[in-house]
């Protein structure tokens, strides 16, 4: 189901992935719900609504299910589409709760084909690049609730186990198969 206006559509293969991911228990555990992945996987809509999993003390949504509920999106979406030569990273993030959260809210990531371009022209160039994206949870009215930019760090397979053994590290990275 859509949260918001798009022309993408969603696969069969893009279904399954959202369905693995909202069983998948870390994700599953925040409260959050993916309710859309786009066939192209540039697009994912996520819904958040108070719940056992999510209230806290004071009878709003848990800072910490605000902010897992977002946290993987943006590196995974950029892992699917630069595929397994390229490796991703969040690097940082930043959270500003702009209210608290008494209902049911959405999130939209969106990786535009420009943002891909421009990722892959810079990692050619020097290697590796960061980058920041934005997001926020807003209501049906548009009303925001929570804003966050999350840093991404992207970089050639290459240029990134060449830069861990200049450092003496082995590295951590195994790529997961696409779905």
């Amino acid at each position: 189901m859509k949260l918001y206006s798009s022309d993408k559509k969603e696969s069969l293969s893009s279904w399954w992935l959202r369905f693995r991911l909202n069983h998948w228990p870390c994700l599953w555990c925040t409260g959050g719900k993916i309710q859309f992945i786009s066939s192209d996987l540039r697009e994912l809509h996520v819904s958040l609504k108070k719940n056992l999993r999510t209230l806290n003390r004071v009878g709003t949504i848990y800072g910490g299910s605000i902010y897992s509920s977002v946290d993987p999106y943006y590196m995974l979406m950029m892992m699917w589409i630069l595929g397994p030569d390229y490796v991703v990273w969040d690097k940082a993030a930043k959270v500003k709760f702009v209210r608290p959260i008494l209902g049911k809210v959405k999130i939209r990531f969106l990786i535009t084909e420009e943002l891909i371009e421009k990722t892959k022209r810079d990692i050619l160039e020097k290697g590796e690049i960061v980058f920041d994206l934005p997001a926020k949870y807003e209501d049906e009215e548009g009303t925001v609730y929570a804003t966050f930019e999350k840093t991404i760090y992207a970089a050639s397979k290459e240029f990134y186990e060449k830069k861990l053994a200049s450092k003496n590290i082995t590295s951590a990275f195994k790529p997961s198969k696409r779905s």
